[in-house]
């Protein structure tokens, strides 16, 4: 089933704040954030393994814990096994994520993509998130941002694995869709392009966002869209580039990226708009995006982006971006 068909609304959750990404975030804080997202209306949940070595998934599942099952979608990922042997966090290779998960639990990850390191992760995500199914599966990161000039025999791997044992998967009804989760646009196109598995849609991280989407528009969304299939957008904000933070793909924001940010901040301030309403609006302006998912590990950020996807942007705003080059001349505005 089409990834469209399946998600609940346009706004969704990212849990990877909640591995405790970048900081150590108190249990009851992540716990009264997935509340206050679950009080405004949002019924898609999306995480991984990955995110703190389980925990984003653990205390997922505890917030979630009695909520009616069908009255909300959760995805995750695939590719990674949590084991109960215990590493240092800080020193694992995360390819150009860093270490930014080197507050989350110290259980050792390992990387696999085979079909039973498939099923065997969907069984322990099942656990750790008290729920007797999943509705999408991702396969995380098989791609060069995690596994350099490696990526394309990782890709093989979960070709031979975790494609053809997600693709039974969804056959058989144990989940609904499945597709890649990733940050680069590589795997996306090489896999729209192969024989056998079907992916249902994907979630792109960073790659279609204000800052950075010209790729990923011309060689991605049109696939997608003709295909009927969906994106989800990841990141939206350019791990908070955008909104003034000082990050940009995981590392600090080049002088390149920060001086994009403030030129878009400019004509925003000028039209009284705020950031957030321009990154989350920009990305469902596209037709192949079926949601955003904009990350938050604090109550107050789930009000934020309510807001900013409800916030009234003049059209204006987008003609002004357009003229300034700013966005891909052929990049959809909203409106249009």
């Amino acid at each position: 089933m089409a990834i469209k068909e399946i998600l609940p609304g346009k706004l969704g959750f990212g849990a990877a704040p909640l591995g405790n990404m970048f900081r150590a975030i108190p249990e009851d804080e992540a716990l009264a954030t997935v509340e206050a997202a679950w009080n405004d209306g949002i019924r898609y949940f999306d995480n991984a393994p990955f995110y703190g070595a389980g925990l984003a998934e653990l205390r997922m599942g505890e917030a979630l814990a009695g909520r009616p099952r069908g009255e909300y979608v959760i995805s995750t990922k695939v590719g990674r096994v949590i084991l109960d042997e215990v590493e240092d966090a800080s020193a694992r290779d995360q390819g150009e994520k860093g270490d930014v998960f080197r507050h989350g639990r110290p259980n050792r990850i390992v990387n696999d993509y085979s079909a039973d390191a498939t099923l065997r992760s969907i069984e322990d995500s099942l656990k750790r998130l008290k729920t007797d199914r999943i509705d999408i599966a991702f396969v995380h990161d098989v791609a060069q941002d995690f596994y350099g000039d490696e990526w394309l025999a990782m890709f093989e791997s979960a070709r031979n694995g975790a494609f053809k044992a997600l693709d039974r998967l969804r056959d058989e009804g144990v989940i609904k869709a499945w597709g890649l989760g990733v940050n680069r646009v590589e795997p996306i196109e090489l896999l729209l392009e192969l024989e056998g598995p079907r992916p249902d849609g994907f979630l792109l991280a960073g790659r279609y966002t204000l800052l950075d989407h010209g790729r990923a528009l011309q060689r991605v969304m049109p696939k997608v869209v003709e295909r009927g299939l969906g994106i989800v957008v990841g990141g939206p904000y350019s791990s908070g580039a955008l909104v003034g933070g000082p990050n940009f793909e995981y590392a600090p924001a080049s002088p390149a990226i920060l001086d994009k940010v403030a030129r878009i901040k400019a004509i925003a301030d000028r039209h009284g708009i705020s950031m957030k309403a321009a990154g989350l609006q920009f990305a469902l302006a596209n037709p192949a995006v079926a949601a955003v998912i904009p990350g938050a590990s604090r109550p107050d950020r789930i009000a934020e982006d309510r807001a900013a996807l409800e916030e009234t942007v003049p059209a204006a705003f987008w003609q002004e971006l357009r003229a300034a080059g700013l966005v891909h001349p052929e990049a959809p505005l909203p409106g249009q």
